[in-house]
């Protein structure tokens, strides 16, 4: 069993995702692309599960066939090689014709190897069950050669027309499409690790051929590069589906938002109470949530903006190449860093002001104000804020958030208005 586990994880993993993604693909079952994901997750969960030796003798002995496994495996890899070749072509798009013309081909072309696969079995002379090297203790029987060296040259096409076809979606998906790249550049790295696994079966039945033993490239080396050429893939092929779901977008905005909810929950939590969240809350209630607290925030520093502020980091922007919506972007952020900052030192003043009245009268200190405004400390603005006005604009909370986390112009800003109080 110690000798499957290496295939029966992966394996596992992928019934896992077929399974969390069923009610989906159930959905839309009349979508080609929905049927073509399942197909290539049953048949990789498949391999997996027969490759491994105790599957491998457990199905040699209930069919009392000698290597019976062996066609079994060989033919269920290439159907996975032409599941995968299936399924970028219809992730691809294009032409609706083209598409399905270039889909029965190659269900055509691998279903003829796979019956070739069986047929050459038939005709050779496999009296000795091989569990774990089966390719190269055969490597130089009569058509049990054929059969080998057949079914290498339909995964190897397989791998190499999936490689270039993700690379060649790679350069040219927009960047803006996370979850569809990520999705790819997993299959990249997927693919790499299979072209790892087939160059150490080759090599291996190679060198049977020229009259070397380079067994332990089969036997060691390319399970494990299968193991993670087959994870690798079908998380690859998972992302883009569960990335650009409703639930995950919800997710990755939830995430994005954080720096700005950090900086702001304090001051929010002074003038507005909010709802508890429980461990089990849904993301969209998270999502809610945080992005009230963050509007919360932001109408309690308004009168903390300071339009000075906002011009420098403008102009600054603009000296850095920035186009007139990203220099906005970026000033945005800077007084909004500027005002946490200058808020904060004022609440801590305040905060020193009353425990000093306290220690010396013994009640709360009377220069508190009203919940939500606080009283600024000597040198510092007044609470009602600059005489000219200044507003945020309407850019995404989430692209506040990442000017506000990540810009050096914002960095500079907030350390002005630390060093200022």
């Amino acid at each position: 069993m110690t000798h499957g586990l290496i295939l029966y994880v992966p394996g596992f993993v992928i019934l896992l995702a077929l399974a969390i993604k069923a009610p989906t693909l159930r959905r839309g079952w009349d979508q080609p692309l929905m049927r073509a994901v399942c197909t290539l997750l049953v048949v990789g969960s498949m391999a997996m599960f027969l490759s491994g030796p105790p599957t491998i003798a457990a199905v040699n002995r209930l069919t009392g066939v000698v290597n019976f496994s062996a066609p079994l495996v060989y033919s269920v890899l290439t159907a996975f090689s032409g599941s995968c070749i299936v399924l970028i072509l219809h992730w691809g798009g294009g032409p609706t014709r083209g598409v399905l013309r270039a889909t029965r081909i190659t269900v055509v072309a691998y279903s003829a190897v796979i019956v070739t696969i069986v047929f050459l079995f038939v005709m050779a002379d496999a009296p000795v069950e091989r569990l774990r090297d089966l390719d190269t203790y055969y490597a130089n029987t009569p058509w049990m050669r054929e059969m080998i060296a057949l079914y290498l040259t339909a995964h190897a096409v397989g791998s190499t027309a999936l490689t270039l076809l993700c690379w060649k979606w790679l350069r040219r998906v927009d960047p803006a499409l996370r979850p569809l790249r990520t999705g790819l550049a997993l299959l990249m790295f997927g693919m790499v690790m299979d072209v790892g696994y087939l160059i150490a079966k080759w090599a291996a039945v190679g060198a049977r051929w020229s009259g070397r033993d380079w067994d332990g490239l089969s036997t060691y080396l390319a399970p494990p590069l299968a193991s993670a050429a087959a994870l690798l893939v079908g998380t690859g092929f998972i992302v883009p589906l569960v990335g650009g779901s409703a639930a995950w977008q919800e997710f990755s905005q939830y995430r994005r938002l954080r720096p700005l909810w950090r900086a702001l929950h304090g001051f929010a939590a002074s003038s507005v109470m909010t709802v508890p969240l429980t461990w089990w809350s849904p993301v969209g209630i998270r999502l809610i949530h945080r992005e009230s607290v963050i509007d919360d925030g932001l109408l309690a520093l308004a009168s903390w903006f300071d339009p000075a502020v906002r011009s420098e980091a403008y102009e600054a922007a603009r000296a850095q190449g920035r186009g007139e919506r990203g220099a906005a972007l970026v000033a945005d952020a800077a007084v909004l860093a500027a005002a946490c900052q200058r808020r904060a030192a004022a609440d801590r003043a305040a905060a020193d002001r009353a425990a000093a009245d306290r220690a010396v009268t013994g009640r709360a200190g009377t220069d508190r104000t009203a919940a939500g405004r606080t009283a600024p400390a000597p040198g510092l603005p007044a609470v009602s804020g600059p005489a000219e006005p200044c507003r945020l604009g309407d850019a995404p909370l989430t692209e506040l958030a990442r000017e506000f986390h990540t810009s050096p112009i914002v960095a500079e800003a907030r350390r002005r208005a630390a060093h200022a109080v």
